[in-house]
């Protein structure tokens, strides 16, 4: 059955005019950074309304870069895995339009993606709450918590969106934008469950687009949604896809 899938969606591939992706955090996994949910998570060691509410950075910044130092310690280790350059390769070929992903990681970039859409904001990037400058969080030291703006010596921020924050204009209409105008939407490694990215694949299909998930389990797409679903890793699954698209091409 999961040989039928892949066909398929190599198939889907070939025939769609336009494919986009979207992606949450089970492609990242395998780099070595938990899903958030997971038992291994973030959210089981710290209560993300305490941690990972915008109410509660401004209440108490200093409470929050605790666990933002955890988080940017899990993702400077982590390397994109076959999957991420699976999907490069496929954009690279001209079969895949955009990656739009959950993740904050930035590893779809390192791994080659051009067109990566960040819904929910990137870790790479603080930002001054007063003044809005923006810095690579490179140029940082995160010994002295939390850091502070070297213009206004303002309280800085992880550009990542926390609760309670709106998805960045841009980026949410880029989303829509492909969205409303593909053919073909891969969800891979996201159980499309927060909102609102877990409408992206639910406006792809009303707008007519093939909804194909890979994921390991089944979610709330699926028999609802998906047209199908492979199960299984997608660090083995989408490398088995480009091989079978570059094979076919040849």
């Amino acid at each position: 059955m999961q040989e039928g899938a892949i066909n398929r969606a190599v198939q889907d591939i070939f025939k769609a005019k336009k494919t986009i992706v979207l992606t949450g955090a089970g492609i990242s996994v395998e780099s070595g950074i938990p899903d958030f949910r997971s038992e291994q998570g973030l959210w089981s060691k710290y209560d993300p309304e305490e941690y990972a509410h915008i109410d509660a950075f401004r209440a108490q910044p200093e409470k929050v870069w605790v666990m933002l130092k955890e988080m940017m310690g899990l993702i400077v280790k982590a390397k994109p895995n076959p999957a991420h350059r699976g999907l490069a390769l496929l954009e690279e070929m001209g079969l895949l339009s955009s990656v739009i992903t959950q993740n904050v990681d930035g590893l779809h970039q390192d791994a080659g993606s051009k067109k990566v859409i960040e819904f929910h904001g990137t870790h790479r990037i603080l930002s001054c709450l007063n003044c809005g400058l923006k810095r690579e969080i490179s140029m940082f030291s995160l010994q002295q918590l939390p850091p502070k703006c070297p213009n206004c010596k303002t309280l800085l921020k992880p550009d990542v969106i926390f609760f309670g924050e709106p998805i960045p204009k841009e980026a949410y209409a880029m989303a829509y934008y492909e969205t409303q105008s593909c053919d073909l939407v891969l969800v891979i490694g996201t159980s499309a469950a927060v909102l609102p990215a877990a409408d992206i694949p639910r406006l792809a299909k009303a707008y007519g687009a093939t909804v194909a998930e890979i994921n390991l389990e089944e979610t709330s797409l699926t028999r609802q949604v998906s047209d199908y679903i492979i199960l299984g890793p997608c660090t083995t699954t989408i490398p088995e896809i480009v091989e079978m698209v570059k094979a076919q091409r040849e």
